[in-house]
């Protein structure tokens, strides 16, 4: 008899597992997926389409608070975690729970996960969201193209939308993000790399997609979301780590994963970040991976007009998941609104509604910052209403795109742009030159 299995997950690291391992596999029964972290997920159904043939109704998605409740009705003898981004503690927790229901708990490695490509893969992860890893994945992609390669990124799963018609997506421009109507956070990722003149690829099933990017490029880059490990075998392997975080390195599951992991590490945000911060973060990293090279790094700020920001009572909206699963207080706007010399960050708090008002009940460690939570179209005109209905003079915009393409800002605003920059030797460029040398 098959195993019965429940899959613990966010739609991405869940739907990869089941893709890679699970899917006609006879010896697994997948009973139903369950979601959190992403509003509006369960309830959706993993297509018989994507699922195949021992699955010809798919599979149900439904909340994580059924856990219990449907490792009972299906007898379920397994539960395998698959999302990211979470400290150890909550881990155990989900697996007391699980255990005390009777099932065995499973987190799966890279064994039975990671793809492996017939191009050179270089995969940029971090030990945390919001650590920058997607400044650092640009600047790598600039790098590799300088030396002569024809790059294509392969983003972190997002697939919020009609699962089927996101199996493979390519991006190529802008029309792209308007064809599969992509999210506030699908641009944020998007968009910088369109900007740069690299090709992304994201979707479901990941085997299918580097497949596709391998006829179009010389060397992937994996881009991985959340503190993610990747999904295919790299060459090269760079994790991110924030020394506004330290500790986290080690706490949390599975940035823990990827720091035991790298080949060399990237410590950002150094110019920021108070000096013991730096030190402390530096010697937990060499205990974890005495071999990684360690690279230090800055991402300095920019904005048009700083100019016009000086005095006012500013209203700063930053990346979503920094601030919500991330659990980062601030970003980048907070930072340029400070240095910039803002009068006041006004609290979003009282002029926050429907889904951005539960989005603080939900994450009531973010600060007084507006998260740019853009999940669907209705989760969008509430982030707009929020922006719109706020008492300020002027709208400080963090993310890493333009917001202004998205929703319709009443108020003077200035973007705020943020690079990576390493910081002495090695240098990124160091690395990447004596691993793959410049194309002949």
């Amino acid at each position: 008899m098959p195993i019965k299995t429940l899959i613990m997950g966010a739609a991405g690291r869940d739907f990869h597992n089941f893709n890679t391992f699970f899917r006609g596999n006879k010896d697994y029964e997948v009973v139903a997926f369950t979601a959190t972290q992403i509003p509006d997920i369960e309830g959706r159904v993993y297509p018989t389409e994507l699922a195949g043939p021992l699955y010809p109704k798919g599979i149900p998605i439904r909340a994580e608070e059924e856990l219990v409740h449907l490792i009972k009705q299906h007898g379920v003898e397994q539960v395998v975690f698959a999302y990211s981004d979470v400290p150890h503690e909550y881990v155990m927790h989900k697996a007391s729970i699980v255990n005390a229901a009777g099932a065995d708990f499973r987190l799966m490695g890279t064994k039975y996960t990671q793809i492996k490509s017939s191009k050179p893969v270089v995969s940029i992860s971090a030990v945390r969201t919001g650590s920058g890893k997607s400044q650092t994945t640009r600047r790598v992609s600039l790098i590799l193209q300088e030396m002569g390669y024809k790059v294509a990124a392969i983003r972190h799963p997002m697939p919020y939308g009609n699962l089927v018609a996101q199996e493979v997506q390519r991006y190529a421009d802008y029309d792209d993000l308007d064809e599969y109507e992509c999210t506030i956070e699908e641009r944020e990722e998007y968009e910088p790399h369109i900007d740069n003149g690299v090709i992304i690829y994201a979707g479901v099933d990941y085997e299918k997609i580097i497949r596709q990017a391998e006829a179009e490029a010389d060397i992937i880059l994996w881009d991985g979301g959340n503190n993610d490990f990747p999904f295919y075998i790299p060459d090269l392997q760079i994790v991110v780590a924030d020394p506004h975080r330290p500790g986290h390195e080690s706490t949390y599951h599975p940035g823990e994963v990827n720091a035991r992991m790298a080949d060399v590490f990237v410590l950002n945000k150094v110019d920021t970040a108070d000096a013991e911060k730096v030190i402390q973060l530096r010697e937990s990293l060499r205990v974890l991976n005495p071999t990684a090279i360690q690279i230090e790094a800055a991402s300095p700020l920019f904005v048009d007009d700083p100019d016009a920001i000086r005095g006012k009572r500013v209203l700063v909206i930053e990346d979503g998941p920094t601030l919500t699963h991330g659990e980062m207080a601030y970003g980048a706007g907070y930072v340029a609104a400070r240095r910039f010399g803002a009068k006041e960050i006004v609290d979003p708090r009282p002029f926050a509604v429907n889904s951005i008002a539960g989005t603080y009940v939900k994450y009531p460690k973010t600060g007084p910052i507006l998260p740019a939570m853009g999940y669907g179209e209705a989760q969008t005109r509430d982030l707009e209403e929020t922006i719109n209905k706020s008492d300020v003079d002027m709208v400080v915009i963090g993310t890493p795109i333009d917001l202004t393409r998205v929703v319709k800002i009443n108020k003077p605003h200035q973007r705020v742009r943020y690079e990576l920059q390493e910081i002495g030797q090695p240098t990124l460029q160091d690395v990447l030159m004596k691993k793959f040398g410049v194309k002949k």
